[in-house]
């Protein structure tokens, strides 16, 4: 196999592999309103036998995994691909250029809810695998690929589905196309992920919403209540006051700091992309806060009257919402446990409600293995590949690292604007293309490299 042939396959199947993704795109699978799932899993599957994958749909708790294997060698190399089926909800409606759920093709992008997030790039890995029998007649090395139903929703299941299922999971490198590239538009490879911990914080006051002015310095305001708290939670400079909250924090290795100081960094075209023309750090730092360091965010601050004009009232209650992302190796549970304990110390009246949580994850730099997707993946671009040790975000790689004890790459194929989760959702339709071509390669270059070791 070279990518030259490769290539010439995929420009003949252009029109086809794009009505196949159009097909699983069209069909709606909302996890969070449970919209569409069994069917899309059902539509996945038979797409999936119809190249020639092993397939099978695995219960869990809530929605179907759909699991697909080619075994070449129970003994040879084997390659476990992660993606996820289901998508966000479509809201805002009319904030769409085109039906969210019909695909559009307009200035080389198509869009459509799920279109980078994660459809596109999934039909990416499962094309490829079309593409490479049909050029080569096999597969190299074995591969395993696990589609979930619920990332969207937290991955409620995954955990215990990786758990009950270790034997058939066994692999040698798990491999994740999700997110977008990076915002130079260069090729990534990203050896982890932040975790996460959502919780909810809820004041009291009277028992009603009481007149300002004629109950004023008599009924509490709720909402004071949970500034006062937050003010005990983090100092002027932004560091966390919750006692043992950066405690278990993994420090960077050599080579970690090095790829850091490494990555291309261009303030202002950051500055402009995030919509935050004051941001004033240079690369390294850039790097450091988004990859080495927690977060401590308030997602949203709901109380009393926001609407037009004037509303004299005390709101009877006050809510906020707040995630933090975790790095290796803070546990969100710990974490859980400490903001309970710093509520309670500070403001035992306040509830503290668990909305969420992931674990963080990161395979070592180091390993022989991530270079050789690297370079595939650097040799399918045709440009330098960029390595980062951690996304900002939360994927659910932990089972891999943690529970599979697994290296772990994700190499995402979207767009770095690909607006997934935001209304006119888009994948590049050559970004869709080298996506499948990418995977093609990074098969080739491990099957090579396996019989070397």
């Amino acid at each position: 196999m070279n990518l030259s042939e490769i290539s010439d396959v995929v420009e003949k199947r252009k029109d086809q592999y794009l009505e196949q993704l159009f097909t699983l795109l069209r069909q709606k699978s909302i996890s969070a309103q449970n919209i569409g799932i069994r069917d899309c899993a059902e539509l996945l599957k038979s797409m999936m036998e119809d190249i020639g994958i092993n397939t099978r749909l695995m219960e869990t708790d809530g929605h179907p995994v759909v699991y697909g294997e080619v075994i070449k060698d129970p003994d040879a190399f084997t390659l476990l691909i992660y993606g996820h089926y289901d998508v966000q909800p479509p809201d805002p409606l009319d904030e769409w250029l085109s039906p969210p759920f019909e695909p559009a093709i307009r200035d080389g992008r198509i869009f459509c809810r799920g279109a980078g997030d994660n459809k596109g790039q999934l039909m990416a890995q499962v094309l490829a695998i079309k593409t490479y029998l049909d050029t080569c007649g096999e597969l190299p090395i074995n591969i395993k690929m696990v589609f979930e139903g619920e990332e969207e929703s937290a991955s409620v299941n995954l955990a215990s589905f990786v758990e009950k299922n270790k034997e058939l999971l066994k692999a040698d490198l798990v491999y994740t196309s999700d997110g977008p590239m990076h915002d130079s538009g260069a090729p990534y490879v990203l050896l982890g992920v932040r975790g996460m911990l959502y919780v909810e914080l809820t004041a009291k006051g009277a028992d009603w919403e009481n007149h300002s002015g004629n109950k004023g310095n008599i009924v509490p305001n709720p909402a004071w209540n949970l500034i006062d708290l937050l003010r005990t939670m983090r100092d002027e400079n932004g560091r966390v006051l919750i006692e043992g909250f950066y405690d278990d924090i993994r420090k960077p290795t050599e080579k970690e700091k090095e790829i850091i100081k490494e990555l291309p960094f261009d303030r202002e075209q950051v500055a402009e992309k995030i919509g935050y023309k004051q941001l004033d750090m240079n690369g390294e730092e850039y790097y450091h806060k988004l990859t080495m360091e927690p977060t401590f965010n308030i997602a949203g601050f709901t109380s009393g009257y926001g609407g037009e004009g004037t509303k004299t009232i005390i709101p009877s209650q006050a809510t906020i919402k707040m995630d933090m992302r975790l790095v290796v190796d803070q546990d969100p549970y710990d974490i859980y446990k400490k903001f309970c304990a710093h509520v309670e110390k500070y403001a035992p009246d306040i509830e503290v409600k668990h909305l969420g949580d992931m674990k963080p994850s990161r395979t070592p730099a180091d390993q022989e293995v991530v270079d050789v997707v690297t370079g595939a993946v650097s040799e399918s671009f045709n440009q330098e590949t960029i390595l980062q040790p951690s996304l900002g975000g939360s994927l659910p790689d932990y089972v891999w690292t943690k529970i599979l004890d697994l290296p772990s790459v994700v190499v995402p194929y979207a767009n770095f604007d690909e607006a997934n989760h935001s209304p006119n959702e888009n994948i590049g339709v050559n970004n869709f293309f080298n996506g499948i071509k990418c995977t093609c390669n990074v098969i080739h270059k491990l099957g090579k490299y396996s019989t070397q070791c």
